[in-house]
Order: structure tokens, then C-alpha cells, then sequence
């Protein structure tokens, strides 16, 4: 049988789909190709035809995962102008914080995994990091560019952590505390 133009660009952007709610939910330690593959509704051979190796499925939801960040960041600024951070802190603090962790953010649910990860795919999670600080920092007020590069690392450090310490606290009140905690100093970094 023969597939349309765009069939295997297609069947890739599915299986990573998949492969990142896999990651997302059970770590990298957790999941194996067969367990990717059938997250993916694929046969493991389907799945090694688009990628050589567990790693370079995780190398592709990590790329995948942090440029839907950035968009969203870039989404946000346009949409809402000046007051896009507050907004933005907002959805991340609430949807990102209680959504279920197969659909969580990419930043919060796999950095764990790539501190244990190949040099490679710490270079590409850099890499794809760097453009989302780029992405808040052109957002931020201030003359000073390195001086918003750095509110900028502190902001998405604080949404990254934030969302994961809430997550792990099994009393809601305290959950939402700390998402209220870093709302609140994420404003003040805004400027």
C-alpha cells in the first residue's frame, strides 16, 4: 500500500505525541520502546523505522515539547501585551498544575530525566531552553538586556519548580499556596 505525501511526517508528529505523555507520565526510566509503542497504537518495529532508539524519541519530545513552550510564551505576549506574564503565570500555575501529568509541561515533567540524559540530549534541551528565556526576556520590561535574561531564567525557574513542588504536596490548600506564592513573585520580576 502506498501512503500519501506527508503520511510518515504525519505518523512521526503522532508517535512523538504519544512517546511525550509516555515520558511525561512514567519517566524515562519507566517506559520502554514497547511501552512507547504502545502509547503510540504502533508495532516496536513502526516505531524504530522513525527512530533509532529510545534516546532519540526522548531528543524529539524534548524539542517538541519546549518549542509548544515557547510558542505559548510568544502566543501570550501577543495576545495579552503587557500584562502577558501575569496571564501566562496564571494558566501555568492552574492548567499546568492540575492537568494530568501525561499532558503536563514538557520544562517541569522531563527536566528529571534529562539531568540523567546523553551530552546530546542536554545540548539539545539547552539549546531549545535558551529560546524559551529569549522568548520571556524579549517579553519583560527593562532597557537592560542581560538584566532580563536573568528575571527571565528566575521566572521559569519559578513556574518549573513551582508547578513540581505543588504537584507533589497532597494537601490542595498547599498546592495552591505555593502557586499563589510564585504568581505573586513572578509580578514583581515582570517589572
Amino acid at each position: 500500500m502506498r501512503y500519501g505525501p506527508g503520511h510518515k511526517e504525519e505518523a512521526r508528529a503522532r508517535i512523538i505525541e504519544a512517546a511525550g505523555r509516555g515520558f511525561r507520565r512514567q519517566g524515562f526510566g519507566g517506559i520502554g520502546v514497547d511501552g512507547l509503542a504502545k502509547e503510540a497504537s504502533v508495532t516496536s518495529g513502526a516505531f524504530y523505522g522513525h527512530f533509532k532508539s529510545k534516546d532519540a524519541a526522548f531528543e524529539a519530545v524534548i524539542q517538541v515539547g519546549i518549542r509548544k513552550l515557547r510558542d505559548s510564551i510568544l502566543a501570550h505576549r501577543a495576545e495579552h501585551g503587557a500584562d502577558w506574564l501575569s496571564v501566562y503565570a496564571r494558566l501555568y500555575m492552574t492548567d499546568r498544575r492540575t492537568c494530568d501529568l501525561a499532558e503536563s509541561c514538557a520544562l517541569q515533567s522531563l527536566t528529571p530525566d534529562v539531568q540523567r540524559a546523553s551530552p546530546e540530549i542536554r545540548g539539545t534541551f539547552a539549546a531549545e531552553v535558551r529560546e524559551v528565556v529569549q522568548a520571556v526576556a524579549e517579553g519583560l520590561e527593562g532597557t537592560e538586556p542581560a538584566d532580563r535574561e536573568r528575571r527571565a531564567w528566575a521566572i521559569l525557574a519559578m513556574l518549573s519548580g513551582g508547578v513540581t513542588l505543588a504537584r507533589s504536596m497532597s494537601d490542595p490548600a498547599t498546592g495552591e499556596a505555593i502557586a499563589e506564592g510564585v504568581m505573586a513573585t513572578i509580578s514583581k520580576l515582570a517589572g
